[in-house]
């Protein structure tokens, strides 16, 4: 800083207020600060500042990347919402796991940032939850929340968008209609199933639980759900993927099978994916605003930082069914 100050023919203090945009400086002394910021490679010691703020502008980010690419476009939300605010994101990936999760959430609080987004794994209410609440550390959760509502958190709308992918099945004369579900302990997949099941009510249809298998959320086991679906004595008709990973399961299990999508076989699916529209038929889909989940929840846990003791939130937003054809409509 001193150097800053030295080229710039301005105090320390002057350079601070320059850099920390604590005080209004004159355009042109700015200028030459920010000059002499370019030919030092100046940046700060953001611990130094942090210990005399309080803060250190920074936002914990544990989610797992590796689990579903969903989450790589929700990080990239999250990234853009945090910078416009002046907040740097750092990132740990939790690869869906409990003891990793554990291990995240603790490293980034080593990092004494100033709040924390977390995807909570099935195991999350037992181990990390518990520990976050009591250290009183400001946390939202995205994309699978918990029923209790002590945390803000935020994600899709699950249970009636299920259901309208049922009811369009069932419009198109389906009367045989599958669930993949995703891995058990996840709110998403409990939801999409409750979402299936009022799909099928609002249908008239029986919930056969033969119908209804886990695809543990992974492509492999999508894969083998639909093999066992395709064996029953009277297999569906038409078939609802819990998310995008096991969708690409069915899809190679139908073509593995010789089945016909669109055809033999209608195929919808909760989640949207970027190749929708290049396979034969196309996707028909339910699309979750991955965007606006992300910049809601990083609104939502600057809002926390900047008054702790406001009631928790929970903020559900609507996906939107993209019509295509694997339903079997034309």
């Amino acid at each position: 800083m001193r150097d800053v100050a030295r080229l710039a023919g301005v105090s320390i203090t002057t350079v601070s207020h320059v850099v920390n945009g604590t005080r209004q400086v004159a355009e042109a002394t700015r200028q030459r600060v920010l000059d002499a910021v370019a030919r030092t490679g100046y940046t700060g010691n953001a611990i130094a500042r942090s210990l005399v703020t309080g803060g250190t502008r920074t936002l914990g980010v544990a989610i797992s990347l590796v689990a579903n690419p969903y989450f790589a476009e929700l990080m990239q939300a999250i990234e853009g919402e945090a910078s416009a605010a002046g907040f740097t994101p750092l990132l740990i990936d939790t690869h869906d796991e409990a003891e990793a999760e554990r291990a995240a959430v603790r490293a980034l609080r080593s990092r004494r940032v100033d709040g924390l987004l977390l995807t909570p794994s099935h195991r999350a209410s037992a181990n990390v939850l518990p520990e976050l609440r009591q250290l009183g550390v400001p946390t939202v959760l995205v994309d699978r929340l918990p029923a209790d509502g002590q945390f803000d958190q935020v994600g899709p709308e699950n249970v009636g968008s299920t259901a309208a992918l049922v009811t369009h099945l069932a419009e198109r004369g389906h009367r045989r209609i599958g669930l993949v579900s995703g891995a058990a302990g996840l709110t998403t997949s409990a939801e999409r199933t409750q979402g299936y099941r009022l799909g099928l009510h609002r249908a008239g249809l029986p919930a056969d639980e033969a119908l209804m298998i886990s695809g543990e959320s992974r492509v492999q086991q999508a894969a083998d759900a639909l093999r066992r679906l395709a064996a029953l004595p009277e297999p569906p008709t038409a078939v609802v993927a819990g998310n995008n990973n096991m969708l690409v399961g069915v899809l190679r299990a139908a073509r593995e099978l010789g089945i016909r999508v669109g055809e033999e076989l209608a195929v919808v699916c909760y989640d949207e994916v970027e190749w929708a529209e290049l396979v034969d038929p196309p996707m028909t889909t339910m699309a979750q605003p991955i965007t606006e989940i992300g910049r809601t929840a990083v609104r939502m846990l600057l809002a926390r930082i900047a008054d702790p003791a406001r009631p928790p939130r929970t903020v559900r937003l609507p996906a939107r069914l993209m019509h295509r054809r694997s339903c079997g409509c034309p």
